[in-house]
C-alpha cells in the first residue's frame, strides 16, 4: 500500500513522540531502549522518504491542524527545502543513534534515558520545523527545539555544564523574543498572513528602510545561524557530550537556523523583491555581516587548540556560507545554499565522531595532542581527513558542489566581496583542518603516549558511513541539487 504524502508528514511528526514515549518506557532494559531508539530513527526515515516521490514530482501536500485567528494558523506544508532538511535530520539520527550508542556506553555516561528521550523530542520539533506551513508554525517548533536540547547540552550537571546551559537557552531565547518574534508579529500585521509563500508576501508591503529593518530582525532573530555578535551559545554549548554536539552542529540546532534563514529569504521577502533597486542594499549588508563572521570565526578556529572549540568555531563559519550564498539572491547562490546545508552536516557531524572517537579511545581533547594518533586510529583519522576535505571545500567530496554553486552565483551577481570571502575562508580552513591530519598520519607519537586502538566499533560504523556520504554526494547529488533547483523555482 502507498503512503500518501500528507500521511506521511503526520507521521514524521508522530513517529519521533511515540519512540520517546516508548524510551523512557524501557529505561530499565538498555539493549530495548536502545533498540527502540534505533527503530524509532529508522521508521522516521521511511517515513520522510515516503513523501519523496511527490514532492520531486511538484506536489506540495499539506494540512491545517488548528487556527488560532485569521492568518495565524499552525499549518504544516511540504517544499522541496523542508524536504531536504527533513531527509538530513532524519537519515543522520541513525548513525547518531549508533553512535550514541557506542559514546554512552564507552564512557559509562549517567542519565542515557533521559539523554535519549530528548534525542527523540529534539527530532519531532525539528521534523516540526522542516514540515512548517508559515512563520507562525515554524516559531513555535523552533522555540520548543531549544528547550528540549537544554537538558541535553547541561547533559553532565556540572558547574561548567549549567554555565553552558544558561548561556545557550539565554542567547537562543533572548534573540527570539527580543528580534524574532517581533519581526512574525510586524509581518502578519503588514500583510495578514505568515505562510511560506513562493516569491514572498512582502513585494509592495514596505519602503526600502522599513524592508531592511525587518530582514536584519529576522537575522538576529534566528539565533541558531549563529551569526556575529549572537554565536557565544554554541562553543558554549560544546560542554556537552559528543553526540549532543553532533546534534547541535550537524542534525538538528544550527540546521534549523540556517534553514529558517534561507525559507525567510525566499517565501517571505521573495528574493526578487530583495534584489529589487534600493532594496538591494539590505541583502548587501548582511552579505557584509556574513562574510564577516565567516573569517572571524576562522580566525579563532585557527588559534584554538582544543578539538571541539575549533569546530564549534568552524561551524560558525560556515553556517555563515549558507546566510552569505542566501543573501546573493542569484538561483546558483540559492541552490549553493541549500546544498551547503547537506554538505556541512555530513561533513560536521563526521567531525565531531571522530573528536568523540578520540576522546573515548584516548582521553584526548586538544590538537596539540594527536601526534601519531592516525597510525593507531587510522579508520577514525582518515574519516576526519575526508571530512576536512569537504569543509574546506575540496573534490571529491559534496562540500565542493555546494562551493562550486556559490562561487558560481557569486560571479553571475558579480558579487566581488563573496568571491574574497570564499577565498580568503577557504584558505583559514584549510590552515585549521590539515595540521591536525598531518600530526595524526606524519608526526610520531609522542613518547610514553599510552597504547590504544580505535572506539568502539559502533562508533567507528557511525563515522564511516558518514565519511562515506560526503563522497558519494559528490558523485551523486541527484536528490539534494533537484530539492535546491525545485526550492529555486523554473
Amino acid at each position: 500500500m502507498t503512503m500518501l504524502p500528507e500521511q506521511a508528514m503526520v507521521l514524521a511528526l508522530l513517529v519521533p513522540l511515540v519512540g520517546a514515549v516508548l524510551i523512557a518506557l524501557a529505561s530499565r532494559t538498555p539493549n530495548v531502549r536502545e533498540g527502540i531508539t534505533l527503530a524509532t530513527a529508522t521508521t522516521l526515515l521511511l517515513c520522510v522518504l515516503g513523501a519523496l516521490p511527490a514532492i520531486l514530482a511538484g506536489q506540495r501536500p499539506g494540512f491545517t491542524l488548528l487556527t488560532m485567528m485569521p492568518g495565524l494558523d499552525i499549518a504544516f506544508r511540504l517544499e522541496p527545502l523542508g524536504m531536504l532538511f527533513a531527509l538530513i535530520a532524519s537519515g543522520l539520527w541513525i548513525v547518531n543513534s549508533l553512535y550514541s550508542i557506542g559514546y554512552m556506553r564507552g564512557n559509562q555516561e549517567a542519565k542515557q534515558t533521559r539523554f535519549y528521550v530528548c534525542f527523540a523530542l529534539s527530532l519531532s520539533a525539528t521534523m516540526g520545523i522542516a514540515l512548517s506551513a508559515n512563520l507562525f508554525t515554524l516559531f513555535l517548533f523552533y522555540e520548543a527545539l531549544t528547550l528540549v536540547t537544554y537538558p541535553l547540552v547541561t547533559h553532565h550537571g556540572t558547574d561548567k555544564a549549567r554555565r553552558g546551559g544558561r548561556t545557550y537557552i539565554g542567547l537562543l531565547m533572548g534573540t527570539s523574543i527580543v528580534f524574532l518574534l517581533p519581526a512574525l508579529v510586524f509581518t502578519w500585521a503588514l500583510t495578514g498572513s505568515t505562510d511560506f509563500t513562493p516569491g514572498g508576501i512582502l513585494a509592495g508591503k514596505l519602503g526600502h528602510t522599513g524592508m531592511a529593518a525587518l530582514l536584519l530582525l529576522f537575522m538576529f532573530g534566528i539565533g541558531k545561524a549563529a551569526l556575529m555578535p549572537f554565536h557565544r551559545w554554541l562553543p558554549a554549548a560544546m560542554v556537552a557530550p559528543t553526540p549532543v554536539s553532533a546534534l547541535l552542529h550537524a542534525v538538528a540546532v544550527v540546521k534549523a537556523g540556517v534553514f529558517s534563514v534561507v525559507k525567510v529569504i525566499v517565501y517571505i521577502f521573495g528574493a526578487d523583491t530583495l534584489a529589487s533597486a534600493g532594496v538591494a542594499g539590505a541583502a548587501d549588508a548582511l552579505v557584509a555581516l556574513a562574510g564577516f563572521t565567516i573569517v572571524s570565526a576562522s580566525v579563532v578556529a585557527l588559534g584554538a587548540d582544543n578539538l571541539k572549540r575549533r569546530l564549534a568555531y568552524s561551524t560558525i563559519s560556515q553556517l555563515s556560507y549558507v546566510v552569505m550564498a542566501a543573501a546573493v539572491l542569484a538561483p546558483l547562490s540559492l541552490i549553493g545554499a541549500a546544498m551547503h546545508i547537506a554538505a556541512h552536516a555530513v561533513g560536521k557531524i563526521t567531525l565531531f565522531f571522530a573528536a568523540g572517537a578520540i576522546y573515548t579511545a584516548a582521553h584526548k581533547t586538544e590538537v596539540s595532542q594527536l601526534d601519531g594518533i592516525g597510525r593507531r586510529m587510522p579508520w577514525t583519522m582518515a574519516a576526519f581527513a575526508i571530512a576536512s576535505l569537504s569543509m574546506i571545500g575540496l573534490p571529491p567530496t559534496v562540500g565542493f558542489v555546494s562551493k562550486w554553486y556559490m562561487v558560481s552565483g557569486a560571479m553571475a551577481a558579480q558579487q566581488t566581496l563573496v568571491l574574497v570571502v570564499i577565498a580568503v575562508s577557504t584558505l583559514l580552513n584549510a590552515g585549521y583542518f590539515l595540521p591536525i591530519v598531518y600530526r595524526a598520519f606524519f608526526v610520531a607519537p609522542a613518547a610514553g603516549d599510552a597504547p590504544h586502538g580505535e572506539a568502539p566499533l559502533p562508533m567507528v560504523l557511525a563515522l564511516c558511513a558518514t565519511a562515506a556520504v560526503t563522497v558519494v554526494l559528490f558523485f551523486v547529488p541527484d536528490v539534494p541539487l533537484a530539492l535546491a533547483r525545485q526550492m529555486v523555482g523554473p
